[in-house]
């Protein structure tokens, strides 16, 4: 199975996983979930539509992140996992 890691569990940062899959799953756990969970599903489905993906698995595990710190790590994820053999 290939997999992409990218981010830290570290205070204002995302640790992003993602791995191969035959559907779209978004799984989201955040310390400010009850606040932003839609918005924080919407940067990952709109950086997914950007870059042409619509299977695979997204964890995120946020630590209150800007968006731009989401999409900056969702992306790199992508690239790791596209290295796995």
């Amino acid at each position: 199975m290939k997999m992409g890691i990218a981010g830290t569990l570290e205070s204002n940062d995302a640790m992003i996983t993602v791995k191969d899959s035959d559907a779209l799953i978004i799984s989201v756990k955040s310390i400010v979930d009850d606040f932003f969970h839609d918005a924080i599903v919407k940067v990952i489905e709109d950086t997914l539509k950007e870059l042409n993906i619509q299977k695979i698995e997204v964890i995120c595990e946020d630590k209150g992140a800007l968006d731009y710190t989401i999409k900056a790590r969702l992306v790199t994820a992508i690239q790791r996992m596209e290295k796995c053999l």
